[in-house]
């Protein structure tokens, strides 16, 4: 037995990948990797700023191990913003930042 005639209803399925809700997401995801990624800028900011002289070992060894540390932060926040939820949600250029700033603290390193 059918019934002709009312209203027609649909149920439509909830996405959890609802557009409107991309803003909020994309500021809540953000936020975990800009906090990752100021201290691995902080350093490389410091790493340019510095000089050395033609005798300062200590102060070249100490500059290749702080960029061994911003490279190792910067491949660390690499691989979160490599997991499925920030790859949907967060735009492309997240993965330029680690790899500009481990970039640039290798080539600081290697051309003392």
């Amino acid at each position: 037995m059918t019934i002709t005639g009312g209203p027609a209803v649909t149920y439509r399925r909830e996405d959890i990948d609802l557009p409107e809700d991309r803003g909020c997401l994309q500021w809540v995801l953000g936020v975990p990797l800009a906090l990752i990624y100021v201290p691995a800028a902080y350093f490389t900011v410091l790493m340019l700023l510095s000089e050395t002289g033609t005798v300062d070992d200590h102060v070249r060894d100490s500059m290749r191990t702080t960029a061994h540390v911003v490279i190792a932060i910067s491949f660390f926040g690499l691989l979160v913003s490599l997991l499925p939820v920030y790859r949907r949600t967060v735009s492309r250029w997240w993965y330029l930042v680690p790899l500009g700033i481990g970039l640039t603290a290798y080539l600081r390193a290697e051309l003392l």
